[in-house]
């Protein structure tokens, strides 16, 4: 690991820390606006960090909030990655994942024979 003085790229910092599968997508993130440093919003992709720094931002439906312990050198296996930062993340809430027995009661599903049928006697109806 580096010393506590060094700084690095915001961008490149994502990318050794795995929290973005390639750099390029860690600067397209960083570039619109996604990610905060100390509660800034950033848009440069060569904002520089340093220790003691704290990052706020989204990677799909999970809010991350990341203060940074240390520089890294290169992006390294994910334990050696896990170790240049401090994750202060909330909780996630738990999702209901409810699937209907029949999706049809939900209005999903391919209608039926009986359905269609419905269907075009209402708007037969409705037309008269």
């Amino acid at each position: 690991m580096s010393e506590a003085g060094e700084k690095l790229r915001l961008d490149k910092w994502l990318w050794f820390a795995r929290f973005f599968k390639t750099r390029s997508l860690s600067a397209t993130r960083v570039a619109a606006g996604d990610v905060r440093v100390n509660g800034n919003r950033v848009t440069k992709r060569a904002t520089t960090i340093q220790t003691g720094d704290v990052l706020t931002f989204v990677i799909g439906d999970n809010l991350r909030v990341i203060e940074v312990t240390a520089i890294g050198t290169r992006r390294g296996p994910a334990p050696e990655a896990q170790a240049l930062y401090n994750d202060m993340s909330p909780e996630p809430t738990p999702r209901e994942t409810h699937v209907p027995e029949n999706p049809r009661f939900e209005g999903k599903g391919r209608p039926t024979k009986r359905d269609r049928r419905q269907a075009d006697l209402s708007r037969a109806r409705h037309l008269e």
